[in-house]
């Protein structure tokens, strides 16, 4: 066990367990601890060296204890328990109510010093823990929520940086998850997600294409370089990102393709448009994930394919207390409504009652790996975040909390990767 220990100096000895009390009343008021608690009652004494006191603080904060004999110097210690952030609570309470009782004297001692460090220092451990437990990007219904942070993650640039050209998870092998997957190159591992997508998919010569949430337009270019006689559109609902995909396939010298801001829920196109919907990782932002799909459904050709690619919860009726709060975060802090399981994205593709061999799977085996290779990135090239500043310093933080928080939650179960596709059929919303 560590052990702080902090000297309080006084001229009536038999004082001092009175100034421990009258210390430690006010600083527990906050703490929710009883008046009998906080003023030593029925402390039991017992003698622990000549000319000291030594007063201990079980985990409640209630249970202490002091030596009978005082002398002109005593201190106090506190030792951890197996609970962290009970641990800062009393080391930091501690420490001030030392403070609060005899001011001076306790910086006389190199000791108290230490103490009062590790006490400010556990203090702003507590605060950091709050404020990076709590989600700080909530959905907001009827603003623009995921444009305007989209519109700062592209401005910024350093999603960009290390995602490359897709804002999506990466597919890794069976043998490439055995040799390792940093041995991986990381955007790689994203091209090849398209790779596997458009390979399960089926669609084979689509002649019109929608991405629909299309980020920076990595996927969409890719599906206009396979299919160079296709016309490609991708949608997205930030205009920075319509910008920024635009210049990259001028880049590119791509000419069949195009992007435009609109709302995947109310899209501006008329019925049976597309042989091939697209959809990778954007229902996670859909406020309203049965019009998702039905929109979704409307635009596709008779025949045509539709591909899904999302993160999902785990079907399921009910959640644990933990699993909730666990979404709970997930939800507030990338600007998430809310998730939902692939089982049920498939039973919202079948309720639309237009389309065939629907199928949903879990790819998390295959996309897992991603969380934590995107910190591993950033590790190993760190100078875009240090140039920008103390605002992007904060923000990166959040989001190498976020990603491992991500990966857990889809290593527990508690998340999947659905997958899922089907085939649109003769229906209501065409006459042929």
């Amino acid at each position: 066990r560590h052990w702080w220990a902090v000297p309080l100096r006084t001229n009536e000895p038999t004082q001092a367990p009175k100034m421990l009390s009258r210390a430690w009343t006010p600083t527990t008021k906050g703490l929710g601890i009883s008046g009998a608690q906080s003023r030593l009652p029925g402390a039991r004494r017992v003698r622990v060296g000549p000319a000291r006191c030594a007063v201990s603080a079980r985990t409640d904060l209630g249970n202490w204890q002091a030596s009978e004999s005082l002398a002109e110097s005593f201190s106090v210690a506190v030792h951890p328990t197996s609970s962290a952030s009970t641990t800062s609570a009393t080391t930091s309470v501690e420490v001030a109510s030392l403070a609060a009782a005899s001011p001076a004297s306790v910086f006389d001692s190199p000791t108290a010093v230490a103490g009062l460090s590790v006490g400010a220092a556990a203090i702003a451990g507590v605060a950091l823990q709050k404020i990076f437990s709590q989600g700080s990007r909530k959905y907001v219904e009827g603003e623009n929520t995921v444009g305007d942070e989209y519109n700062a993650w592209t401005d910024e640039g350093v999603l960009e940086y290390y995602w490359g050209e897709h804002i999506h998870l990466g597919y890794y092998s069976e043998e490439e998850m055995a040799r390792g997957y940093k041995k991986k190159n990381f955007i790689q591992a994203k091209i090849d997600f398209v790779d596997e997508m458009l390979k399960w998919s089926e669609a084979t010569k689509p002649k019109k294409i929608i991405d629909v949430g299309c980020g920076i337009g990595g996927t969409t270019r890719i599906l206009a370089q396979k299919f160079p006689e296709a016309e490609v559109i991708g949608i997205t609902l930030s205009s920075s990102q319509v910008k920024r995909a635009t210049e990259l396939a001028q880049d590119k010298g791509l000419t069949n393709v195009t992007f435009k801001v609109m709302d995947a829920l109310n899209m501006d196109f008329e019925e049976n448009q597309f042989d091939l919907v697209w959809a990778c990782e954007s229902g996670e932002h859909m406020p309203d994930k049965k019009k998702y799909v039905e929109e979704m459904c409307r635009v596709l050709k008779p025949g045509g394919r539709i591909a899904i690619a999302t993160w999902c919860q785990k079907d399921c009726e009910s959640f644990t207390a933990e699993e909730e709060d666990q979404l709970k975060f997930l939800y507030e802090e990338w600007a998430h409504p809310y998730f939902i399981s692939h089982e049920e994205y498939a039973r919202l593709m079948q309720g639309t009652q237009v389309m065939t061999g629907v199928q949903s799977e879990n790819w998390v085996k295959e996309t897992i790996a991603s969380w934590r290779h995107s910190i591993w990135v950033g590790v190993w090239d760190p100078w875009i975040v240090v140039f920008k500043g103390p605002w992007i310093w904060y923000k990166t933080v959040r989001e190498i909390i976020t990603l491992e928080r991500m990966h857990r939650a889809f290593d527990s179960g508690l998340m999947t990767y659905g997958m899922i596709k089907g085939v649109k059929v003769p229906s209501k919303w065409h006459s042929t």
